[in-house]
């Protein structure tokens, strides 16, 4: 609907023209995580692992719903195409210097307590859609933006729109459950209202100033004997699903991630909205997977997590580069 979509752009100030929304190649960050194939007609593919409820792939239920998506892009014509395939990675800028971690948390930590830490989110997401075995079609991209705002009395409100600001204006695919279907720039997917309700547990919790007490939070969401670097993006992407944090939480968050293993400097890019950050790359061997994590270089806010895919994958017809998931947060 028209007055949703304009409350979602209006909430993000890039203007819906500005040429870098257009047509071009994306780069987008790796990490896949297939689990099993259930028996029984075109398999649906669930994530390798748990990952907090982000839902990496879906599948489709019988190969009627293939030839349904067939045939709905047939009839909606070529303006659904850029939908259709997977996301390529987002690339570093060749040149650029790569900052280290604990300067961006120094450059944070000088910026100040501002701006100030509010409860709810607004996130741009990417996912990828795929099947296996008889009946499975290439892979497509399911992009969906969500909102959610907490109001003074502990209530909160979540809306949920079917839109692509990579291609303003049209038609989008969505699942629909088993269903995919196309839908216009702008469709209201969902849109919910929550009673008041307080918690103490994270990430329902306010988050941490400290290092060590939010190191603590991210375990408690991440509950394993020792948290990796894996598992550290993973709960910091729950944070930012639930919060948007202030000037001085994206410090000290970016001092922990400055001492997480494996997670390397690579330089400047360009994220999926047109913003520009550090790159910091983490290799998932053991999943074939790439994660990039992104963020503002002044004040060390998460901009973006991308994952994708490092190995060929026939049996779903994913591709060494491919982008399994993106999540851009937003103000």
């Amino acid at each position: 609907m028209a007055d949703e979509l304009d409350l979602l752009r209006r909430a993000d100030p890039v203007p819906s023209d500005d040429p870098r929304y257009r047509d071009r190649p994306l780069h987008p960050q790796a990490e896949r995580r297939l689990d099993h194939l259930l028996t029984g007609g075109p398999a649906r593919v669930r994530p390798r692992g748990a990952w907090h409820g982000r839902r990496w792939a879906w599948g489709l239920a019988a190969s009627a719903a293939v030839a349904a998506l067939a045939l709905t892009l047939l009839l909606s014509g070529t303006t659904t195409a850029p939908a259709v395939a997977a996301p390529r990675p987002l690339v570093v800028e060749a040149g650029s210097a790569a900052v280290p971690l604990d300067r961006i948390a120094d450059s944070a930590a000088a910026a100040g307590d501002s701006p100030r830490l509010r409860q709810g989110t607004h996130v741009q997401t990417w996912s990828l859609a795929m099947t296996g075995g008889p009946g499975g079609r290439p892979p497509f991209t399911l992009p969906e933006e969500r909102v959610v705002r907490w109001k003074a009395d502990g209530s909160h409100t979540e809306l949920v729109v079917a839109t692509d600001p990579r291609h303003p204006g049209r038609p989008v695919i969505t699942d629909g459950g088993d269903t995919p279907r196309t839908v216009q720039d702008g469709h209201v997917l969902s849109r919910r209202s929550y009673p008041p309700s307080w918690s103490d547990a994270p990430p329902a919790a306010r988050p941490p100033h400290d290092v060590r007490r939010l190191r603590a939070y991210l375990e408690e969401i991440d509950p394993v004997d020792t948290m990796d670097t894996p598992g550290l993006l993973d709960a910091t992407a729950v944070l930012l699903d639930h919060w948007t944090l202030g000037g001085r939480e994206s410090a000290v968050l970016a001092r922990l991630l400055a001492d997480a293993e494996g997670l390397r400097p690579l330089g400047a890019v360009t994220d999926r909205l047109g913003r520009e950050g550090q790159a910091y790359v983490y290799d998932d061997t053991a999943h074939s997977t790439r994660r990039m994590l992104i963020l503002d270089p002044a004040t060390g806010a998460v901009l973006g997590l991308e994952d994708t895919v490092t190995e060929d994958e026939p049996e779903y017809g994913v591709h060494a580069g491919d982008v399994m998931s993106y999540s851009a947060w937003l103000r």
